[in-house]
């Protein structure tokens, strides 16, 4: 039987809950939106989180009690002050040190002088962050529907492979020789006679050519070449509701759910505003939300150009938006805006590009977080173009309708 040893807590409190359980308790400020000032001025990329914000961040998480067992708050609780600094202190030098967060350092011997360095040191999450608040996502948002059967996208072909369904084909050039004995040796014995086969002679081969032989039938299987289209304007953060961290952790749950279980698969991230922008996934909780304007057609217009460049069975643009397209490029460079009602000039270019996907076997899924009857009416009309699939959801349940649209594929649209 397997045991476990428990050692006597020594009082190191940096040492008494999983920097894993920490991470996901800061969550929240790691993948902050702007929600808290959501009329701040938009700074792209701009990494203003300090160390000293993330110090915060963290005394919040330890004041509330769901990081330490009870033992351990209590200890907690009668520390004062310049002790919860220094543990404070001691829990950012393990994050450095387990690569959770890549830090500045500052001169300490300026520190002391309280020229304020530390104030400005700045932080970020690194890959392995990254990873783990993707892999945390995806788990929080298939964990409420159950088991789930993720495996590579099927398609209704079939092909030569070596996960057989059951039914063979003539060996073609270019198959996967997963030789199917049975059937190759029937079609000898059919053209060559039984009696081959019964009299057993030493000097009688079997003369098998080449289109006696049959291969196993497997499901094919295609790749799929995804752009996630986020929309980044002011609007997903006012109205009392920020839906743009929401967005955000989807699309980290679903880099890392193609990242793990679909490795043939790729996936772009294109943020739309008053224009747009393609940026690494790696760059997501960074991004803040950005100026006032829904360019919808400029995203739409970018993330063709990425899927052109793929070479996939399979091209989506998975569009996340809530609101009408409102903006749109001119072809001198300036931007058309127009922020009160569907604008037809903006419309009709919108359907156009709408149109140029479609003629591209690009199918457009739209996850909509609104529910205005005109917006509505817009967005079914994209879906019916491409074919696509239109969800009106609210940020709770994004998620769950997008990872399983995502691995299921079907022809659906849910209201």
């Amino acid at each position: 039987m397997k045991r476990i040893r428990y050692t006597k807590f020594t009082g190191d409190l940096s040492s008494s809950f999983g920097l894993e359980d920490l991470m996901q308790a800061l969550s929240d400020f790691l993948l902050d939106s702007g929600f808290q000032n959501p009329y701040a001025n938009f700074q792209e990329f701009s990494g203003d989180q300090t160390l000293d914000d993330l110090r915060e961040a963290i005394r919040q998480a330890l004041e509330s009690g769901e990081l330490f067992d009870e033992e351990s708050q209590e200890k907690f609780d009668s520390l004062d002050a310049q002790q919860v600094d220094e543990l404070i202190d001691q829990i950012v030098q393990k994050l450095q040190e387990q690569n959770f967060i890549n830090a500045e350092q500052p001169d300490p011997a300026q520190g002391e002088q309280g020229d304020g360095p530390e104030t400005n040191a700045r932080f970020e999450v690194t890959d392995k962050s990254m990873d783990f608040l993707g892999y945390k996502a995806l788990r929080e948002l298939l964990g409420p529907l159950g088991r789930s059967n993720i495996g590579r996208h099927d398609t209704r072909h079939e092909a030569a492979g070596v996960e057989t369904n059951g039914s063979s084909k003539l060996y073609e050039f270019g198959d996967t020789l997963n030789l199917d004995i049975t059937a190759t040796l029937s079609s000898v014995f059919a053209r060559e006679g039984i009696r081959t086969a019964v009299e057993g002679e030493e000097h009688t081969s079997l003369n098998i050519e080449y289109s006696d032989i049959h291969v196993h039938q497997s499901d094919y299987q295609s790749s799929c070449a995804t752009v996630v289209l986020l929309d980044c304007s002011h609007s997903m953060i006012l109205y009392g509701e920020d839906r743009f961290t929401p967005a955000k952790r989807v699309a980290m749950a679903l880099s890392h759910l193609i990242r793990t279980q679909f490795p043939g698969d790729t996936l772009n991230l294109v943020l739309f505003h008053d224009t747009a922008e393609e940026i690494p996934i790696g760059q997501l909780p960074r991004v803040k939300v950005g100026p006032h304007y829904t360019n919808t057609r400029e995203g739409l217009r970018l993330a063709q150009r990425i899927l052109a460049r793929q070479t996939k069975d399979m091209k989506q643009i998975v569009m996340i938006t809530d609101g009408k397209p409102s903006a749109l490029t001119l072809p001198d460079g300036r931007i058309y805006k127009n922020a009160f009602g569907l604008d037809p000039l903006v419309i009709a270019e919108t359907l156009e590009e709408v149109s140029r996907c479609k003629r591209s076997n690009i199918m457009i899924n739209t996850f909509m977080l609104a529910s205005d009857f005109a917006l509505m009416q817009f967005v079914q009309k994209v879906s019916a173009m491409c074919r696509g699939k239109a969800y009106f959801t609210s940020p709770e349940r994004l998620g769950s309708y997008l990872l399983m649209d995502f691995m299921s594929r079907r022809m659906k649209t849910v209201h």
